[in-house]
């Protein structure tokens, strides 16, 4: 099993410690680019993929880097929705 195999797997299962710099990670090895929504963004994120044209936008948690369970099924749902895992 590849690595990227292996952290879609992880992010399937919906654990409840996932975290911000897994998602990101994955993300990137996805297509998808980093980019801050300009200085007053905060901690919001955008993820773009100009491959297929789709944007993620996530929140760097803090103080601990758990991402909240709704996201990570967020997150499954659009990356499924668009066929990438």
């Amino acid at each position: 099993m590849s690595k990227i195999e292996k952290e879609i797997k992880r992010l399937k299962s919906k654990p409840r410690d996932y975290t911000y710099d897994e998602a990101k990670s994955l993300l990137n090895k996805l297509g998808f680019l980093e980019h801050n929504k300009g200085k007053t963004s905060g901690s919001r994120v955008i993820f773009i993929n100009t491959n297929i044209n789709q944007k993620i936008e996530l929140h760097k948690p803090h103080p601990d880097n758990i991402i909240k369970m709704y996201k990570v099924i967020d997150l499954i749902n659009d990356l499924e929705s668009w066929r990438l895992i």
